[in-house]
């Protein structure tokens, strides 16, 4: 029986009010959805709306292509599961073994307030199922309590960090930092450099800091399943 991962993406594509679109970073979804389906890893992409999710265009830019987008650019079959990901009130935490959240600034907007994401990321980790998330995504568990408790608290964490969103100069654009939202939830948030690779795993919780850490956030998920 080959496992189960549930990727769940973000419906959301304007960047608050600057008129710019957003979505989610190819390089955090193509990474991660190789290094699991390589390994035989059955692959199930879901958001909010269903079909077709934004694309975050900065994250075309030649400059951010990775051998993994590359890959995913000549993918027929991953470009067709994209056009028509499952409306994530239609997926159920029991069909599967894991879940996994690429970022891109969109899940801010949308799954931080998503009831029906949040009761889903309740339902995995309560059933000791691991959850991932990798950049901007750790922001959605801002509103996510387990027995009253936020998820992240006594948790060692990481996700995108102050100085990467003011390198990108969206600080006052978001609608919330990341990495001073996992602070003041209780994470125990530790980052490295900007830019470079670095996954955290306290349990069946795993984060990572940016792009650069998407393939490490797969990994280590793969180990847990």
């Amino acid at each position: 029986m080959s496992k189960k991962v549930l990727f769940v993406l973000t419906s959301h594509d304007e960047l608050g009010n600057t008129g710019l679109k957003t979505g989610f970073w190819t390089e955090e979804l193509a990474a991660p959805y190789y290094a699991l389906s390589d390994q035989n890893v059955e692959i199930t992409l879901a958001s909010p709306k269903g079909g077709q999710p934004p694309i975050d265009p900065k994250s075309e830019d030649p400059s951010s292509q990775t051998d993994a987008t590359r890959r995913m650019d000549n993918d027929e079959v991953l470009k067709e599961k994209l056009k028509n990901t499952h409306t994530l009130s239609e997926v159920r935490s029991e069909d599967f073994d894991a879940v996994f959240y690429p970022g891109g600034h969109g899940p801010l907007w949308d799954l931080a307030e998503d009831k029906v994401s949040q009761q889903l990321i309740v339902d995995f980790y309560s059933n000791g199922k691991p959850v991932a998330f990798v950049c901007h995504a750790p922001g959605v568990l801002k509103d996510v309590k387990i027995d009253g408790e936020y998820l992240v608290k006594d948790k060692h964490v990481t996700g995108f960090t102050n100085t990467e969103e003011d390198a990108v100069q969206l600080t006052d654009i978001v609608p919330f930092l990341v990495e001073d939202t996992l602070k003041k939830n209780g994470g125990l948030y530790t980052k490295v450099e900007d830019w470079a690779p670095y996954a955290v795993v306290d349990g069946r919780l795993v984060t990572g800091q940016n792009p650069a850490s998407s393939e490490k956030v797969a990994e280590e998920l793969l180990k847990l399943i």
